[in-house]
């Protein structure tokens, strides 16, 4: 044990020394938020100029109301957020009145243009026709805009007073809140949610995929310069393991630390909410149950490599077990409960993950909270007894990657 905390103690302050770690120490967090707000901003953020938007209505009967509708968006300088254009012209029929409009919109002389017609069974087809689909924010004002002069004209058919119209097109919208006690209320919508689950998830993916990198690396320049084989004369492959996945776990506990540090700085500036660290004792114990597993994985694993390609492949293979629980992030935040769900939560390679987004999504109750606890201890233990048994061979296995008929012999022994 005592040379264990010695490799550990060696493999900690050499990696804490080095300008990779330092530089990934302040620089992972930034890239995070970066990628967690940035967008949300950018897609919040509305256009600065006032686009050029055609509508061609070939049934002739909404475009004076509906321009009307549209023109009353407006921009933080309260220019008009849109300049309507009418494509329809008498005389022409419609293929050749869309053949103009699509023109101008390739020719840069429109934004787009809403084409409205009619439909099967007199039903109405509106399209937003545009060089790019990604204007979400404007289909959805023109949708809204087009709906409203609907809802307006019906009821105005109807003799309904004009005031009751104006109460029938304002929204009412629906604020979640997600109880925890009766009584007591948490705040959060899906975006905060998604936020600060996405978050830890991002970091712990980052943190192990660089990490297990860095380790693997530097056992392949240990057996390349033989300064494995002196290390191994010094103390035992099991000591040798256990102290690189000690050294590495303290050098993780060290970037939590510090993340920490600066998630709670960012609180106070409002650039991080509270309510992301309502749950952090619950996140942290997942967090570190899952960088160990993995270390241990790429400890063990990583040992037969050889050479740098073969030490790629095989980091790559780890990283996407991984990646693999970000594929289910929007469906565990919808449904957390589900069957697949609940599955995901006793597989250890994607137990972690689908836990820290769980317990910020509904309460989960405390027999399931330990009973996955313990498959993750139990799930350690495990692989770092297969990955002592690889490693007591790997580390000494020169040229090509063992076959998995001889680490199955390593497995027996």
């Amino acid at each position: 044990m005592r040379k264990s905390i010695t490799v550990a103690k060696w493999e900690f302050l050499e990696k804490v020394k080095s300008k990779a770690f330092i530089i990934s120490l302040f620089l992972t967090p930034a890239i995070i938020i970066l990628f967690s707000v940035l967008p949300t901003l950018l897609a919040s953020k509305d256009s600065d100029s006032t686009k050029a938007i055609g509508i061609l209505d070939l049934t002739k009967e909404y475009f004076s109301d509906l321009k009307n509708e549209i023109e009353a968006y407006k921009l933080n300088n309260n220019l008009p957020a849109y300049a309507i254009m009418n494509n329809y012209k008498s005389n022409t029929d419609a293929d050749s009145l869309i053949k103009i409009s699509d023109a101008m919109v390739i020719e840069n002389k429109l934004d787009g243009y809403l084409l409205i017609q009619k439909g099967k069974n007199d039903s109405l087809k509106v399209e937003f026709r545009s060089k790019s689909i990604g204007n979400f924010q404007d289909v959805a004002r023109f949708e809204e805009a087009f709906n409203n002069l609907r809802i307006k004209r019906k009821l105005l058919s109807e003799n309904v007073d004009p005031k009751i119209i104006e109460v029938v097109k304002q929204r009412t919208n629906v604020e979640q809140i997600k109880i925890e006690k009766p009584g007591e209320e948490g705040k959060g919508g899906f975006e905060m949610v998604f936020f600060s689950s996405i978050i830890f998830i991002l970091l712990l993916m980052m943190m192990i995929i660089y990490s297990g990198q860095m380790l693997v690396r530097s056992m392949l320049e240990e057996k390349s310069n033989r300064l494995i084989e002196i290390l191994i004369s010094s103390c035992t492959p099991q000591d040798l393991l256990f102290g690189k996945v000690f050294g590495l776990s303290t050098l993780g506990l060290t970037q939590v630390a510090v993340w920490l540090i600066i998630g709670i700085s960012l609180i106070g500036a409002a650039i991080v909410p509270m309510t992301s660290f309502d749950n952090i004792h619950l996140i942290l114990l997942y967090f570190i149950l899952g960088f160990v597993f993995y270390t241990t994985l790429f400890v063990g694993i990583g040992s037969v490599a050889s050479t740098e390609q073969e030490a790629q492949q095989i980091t790559s293979y780890l990283s996407l077990l991984l990646v693999l629980p970000s594929v289910f992030i929007i469906s565990t935040l919808q449904n957390p409960d589900s069957s697949l769900v609940k599955i995901l939560s006793y597989i250890p390679f994607t137990l972690p993950s689908v836990m820290i987004l769980r317990v910020n999504v509904s309460p989960i109750p405390l027999w399931e909270i330990l009973s996955t606890i313990l498959i993750m201890i139990f799930s350690i233990l495990i692989v770092i007894r297969i990955s002592g048994k690889i490693f007591r061979f790997g580390v000494l296995y020169y040229g090509k990657m063992p076959s998995m008929k001889e680490i199955k012999v390593w497995l027996k022994e």
